[in-house]
């Protein structure tokens, strides 16, 4: 009988402590309630009333998101961005309740925003305003975001990525330009050559 009380006791022991790795919180519920956060460290709870419901990633974390869409000139193109976030300190709660999938909600309006940005734009542009791009996804998402409590911290476009057909063209169009170029500058070399050979003969 001492045993098992002896048991009893170690187990509850056990079952009272809880280890929280740094730079995260847990979340504690007691009968399924939210009751309260619980820092880095070891903790205590209550043995079977209170349960750790989960555990909140309190880092930058980073988001790449594929995104095909078109230009305003009809060309297909695939962007990269990127999305750094964090859970904002306070709203622990609505992060942890509100979202069930964070990075799936991000993505969605990642998705939303470059596809009603881009086809506004023709593919020049669109390698030139990529930062423009970068910073419209930013605030759109700092918008949406904030409510459910994560904070944006940089939207970068890392690639821009035309068609395969478009991007063979765009290389052949820089190569015969720079074959023109070159056959100027040949001409012009062949023509100081002959100014220079016409005034030594002379």
């Amino acid at each position: 009988m001492a045993i098992l009380i002896i048991v009893v006791i170690i187990v509850a022991l056990l079952l009272s402590f809880y280890i929280v790795e740094q730079q995260n919180v847990a979340v504690i519920q007691r009968f399924g309630k939210f009751i309260r956060l619980s820092g880095p460290g070891l903790q205590f709870k209550i043995p079977v009333i209170d349960q750790v419901a989960g555990k909140l990633n309190m880092r930058v974390r980073q988001l790449d998101v594929k995104v095909e869409t078109k230009t305003y000139d009809n060309v297909f193109v695939t962007l990269r961005v990127s999305v750094q976030y964090y859970v904002q300190e306070g709203k622990e709660y609505q992060a942890f309740y509100r979202l069930d999938d964070t990075d799936q909600q991000i993505q969605a309006y990642v998705f939303d925003v470059v596809r009603a940005r881009v086809p506004q734009i023709t593919l020049d542009n669109v390698f030139e305003k990529k930062d423009e791009i970068a910073n419209t996804v930013q605030d759109e998402l700092s918008d949406m975001m904030s409510d459910f409590g994560y904070k944006i911290q940089k939207a970068l476009v890392t690639d821009i990525d035309p068609d395969a057909q478009v991007k063979s063209a765009m290389n052949e169009i820089n190569t015969n330009q720079r074959l023109r170029v070159a056959a100027e500058e040949k001409g012009e070399a062949d023509k100081i050559i002959q100014v220079k050979s016409a005034e030594a003969e002379a």
